[in-house]
C-alpha cells in the first residue's frame, strides 16, 4: 500500500508534467499579492486537469484565501498588482504584473523632472556665453538690442511686481462737508503756520501710518502741517487729495514748499480704527516705492537706447549715401 505522502506526489508530478507540456498561454490573476498562493491550492485538483479548469480553480481558492488573510493584514502588506502566470522553456513563473499605460506615463514623467545637475550647469554656461557674444560684439547694433530687449524684459517684470501693490479703494462715506468762510480760513492758516508740530510724508507716500499720525495730533490740534521732503513737482496736490480722502480733514493751503495745512473739521470725532484698511503697511510702502524708482530708471535707460539706436540708422544711412556719391 502506497501512503497519502507518495500518492500526493505522484499526482503532483503528473499535473506539472501535463502543464508544462499543454500550456503554453499566459493566465492573469488581478487583485491578490504573491504571498498568498500555497501549494495547499494545488492538492485538491485531480492528477490530470485541462487548463481552464486549473486556472478557474487556482483562481477562486487564491482570490478566496486572499479575502480571508485580508481582513487580519494591515494595509502595508496588500498590493494592487496582478500575477502574471508564465510558462516559457517548459518553467512555469509566477511574476507581477503592471498595466503598460501607467508605467509609459510615470517614465515620461521621471524623464521630464530629472535632469543632471552637469546637464543644468551646461545649459547655463551655453546662455551665458550667448549673451556675452551679444554684449561684446564688434557690431554696435546687436549691442544696442541686446541691452533693449533685457531692458524691456525688466519694465515689464517691474510692471507685474507693482500690480500686487494696487490696493481696492473702499467705496466713499458720505458725509457733509464743512463750509468755512475767509476769515475762518485765513485764522486756520496763521495757527497751523505757528504751529511747530508736524507729519512728514518721506519717499514712502502716503500709507497707514501717516494717516494714524494725522488722527494723533488732531487729539490735541485743530490744525496739522503735513511736510512732503522728496516731492516731485505737482506731487504735493496729490498726496493732499489722498490723505483728504482717508482722513476726511479739510485741506486749508499748500505751500510752495510743499508744505500741506489740514484742519480736522468743527464736528470731528476720532474713528475708531485711524489707520484705514485700504492703505499699505510701512514695510510694503517702502518696497513699492523701491520697484517704482527702478521702472522710472529702466524706462529712461530704455529711452536713452532707443535714441542710440535712431542715431546709429541715421549713421548707416549716411555713411551709405556718401559712399554712393563717390562711386
Amino acid at each position: 500500500m502506497f501512503s497519502a505522502a507518495s500518492v500526493r506526489g505522484a499526482r503532483h508530478s503528473s499535473f506539472w508534467l501535463y502543464l508544462v507540456e499543454h500550456v503554453p498561454t499566459i493566465a492573469y490573476f488581478p487583485s491578490f499579492t504573491p504571498y498568498s498562493i500555497h501549494p495547499r491550492h494545488l492538492s485538491k485538483l485531480p492528477p490530470v486537469c485541462s487548463p481552464s479548469a486549473f486556472v478557474s480553480h487556482l483562481g477562486s481558492s487564491v482570490i478566496g484565501s486572499q479575502g480571508n488573510q485580508l481582513n487580519r493584514l494591515p494595509s502595508r502588506y496588500t498590493s494592487n498588482s496582478s500575477v502574471e502566470l508564465k510558462t516559457l522553456n517548459d518553467v512555469v513563473r509566477f511574476s507581477l504584473y503592471k498595466p503598460a499605460n501607467s508605467s509609459s506615463g510615470i517614465k515620461s514623467q521621471n524623464q521630464n523632472m530629472k535632469k543632471s545637475k552637469r546637464a543644468k550647469v551646461n545649459e547655463l554656461k551655453f546662455y551665458r556665453l550667448k549673451a556675452k557674444q551679444k554684449m561684446y560684439s564688434p557690431n554696435p547694433q546687436v549691442r544696442i538690442r541686446y541691452k533693449l530687449e533685457k531692458a524691456k524684459r525688466k519694465e515689464t517684470w517691474l510692471i507685474e511686481k507693482l500690480r500686487k501693490f494696487d490696493v481696492p479703494k473702499l467705496p466713499a462715506e458720505t458725509f457733509d462737508p464743512e463750509i468755512l468762510t475767509e476769515e475762518e480760513r485765513h485764522f486756520l492758516k496763521r495757527t497751523g503756520e505757528k504751529k511747530k508740530h508736524y507729519v512728514p510724508v518721506g519717499r514712502r507716500g502716503v500709507f497707514g501710518g501717516v494717516v494714524l499720525n494725522m488722527h494723533l495730533h488732531w487729539k490735541n490740534h485743530e490744525t496739522v502741517k503735513v511736510i512732503c521732503k522728496p516731492c516731485k513737482p505737482g506731487q504735493a496736490q496729490e498726496y493732499a487729495q489722498e490723505l483728504a480722502r482717508l482722513s476726511k480733514g479739510i485741506v486749508i493751503d499748500i505751500k510752495p514748499n510743499n508744505i500741506i495745512i489740514f484742519y480736522r473739521g468743527k464736528n470731528y470725532v476720532q474713528p475708531k480704527v485711524m489707520s484705514p484698511p485700504d492703505t499699505l503697511s510701512k514695510s510694503k510702502a517702502l518696497e513699492k516705492y523701491r520697484y517704482e524708482q527702478s521702472l522710472e530708471h529702466t524706462s529712461q535707460f530704455i529711452e536713452k537706447l532707443e535714441k542710440e539706436l535712431e542715431e546709429y540708422h541715421e549713421h548707416v544711412a549716411k555713411f551709405k549715401k556718401g559712399k554712393e556719391d563717390t562711386t
